[in-house]
């Protein structure tokens, strides 16, 4: 492993706006904030939003200086990109982000763990929106993944608020293009198409 790495790792045991795995059981049974994110890191009752694979945490970061009246949560599996994430909502003095360091399963070709399937979308509709639904939103270069949840919605018969094939053929929200992850640049450098989808689930 890196030097660099090693620093980054080190500097992430210092942010207080980030939770890593090592340090409670890894399934999430002795977290202390599980069900307690408003109360007790947050501080308000604002509504909470999750990015699941948020990567360096641009977009995290980003949204959560925008609409400052919600709360953002990023999940990624690598720490030292959700280092990069986590000092920059440190220096610029945001409150209402943070970050976990867990591994979220995401294997396209097993059904029940793509993050988009039945199994894990109906696991949010039970944990996170049990009394008025939540919305659900997919921007991703994986045409796989984009047909399967149009797929699945219609399917599961989850409400289809918004489908953009391409986002960036013109005339969406430019909070859509606007914020351009690392990720994100790399596959338009390659040429990829960007999609965009938006489910209402138990709504």
């Amino acid at each position: 492993m890196s030097k660099h790495k090693l620093a980054r790792f080190a500097e992430n045991a210092t942010f207080g706006n980030l939770f890593q795995h090592t340090e409670y059981d890894r399934i999430g049974e002795a977290f202390p904030l599980r069900g307690r994110w408003r109360e007790d890191y947050f501080h308000n009752d604002r509504p909470i939003v999750l990015e699941l694979g948020c990567g360096k945490g641009e977009y995290t970061v980003a949204m959560a200086k925008r609409f400052p009246e919600r709360n953002y949560i990023g999940i990624d599996r690598k720490g030292a990109r959700l280092w990069r994430g986590c000092k920059d909502a440190i220096e610029q003095g945001l409150e209402n982000v943070a970050f976990l360091r867990i591994t979220i399963d995401q294997q396209i070709k097993k059904e029940r763990k793509r993050l988009v399937g039945p199994h894990f979308v109906n696991d949010y509709y039970r944990k996170i929106w049990p009394e008025n639904g939540g919305v659900l939103h997919l921007k991703s270069d994986s045409d796989f993944l984009y047909e399967y949840l149009l797929e699945t919605a219609a399917e599961q018969r989850w409400e289809l608020v918004e489908n953009i094939p391409d986002v960036y053929a013109g005339g969406v929200d430019p909070l859509l293009t606007e914020v351009q992850t690392f990720y994100e640049k790399m596959w338009l450098a390659e040429g990829k198409t960007i999609h965009y989808v938006k489910l209402a689930v138990g709504c």
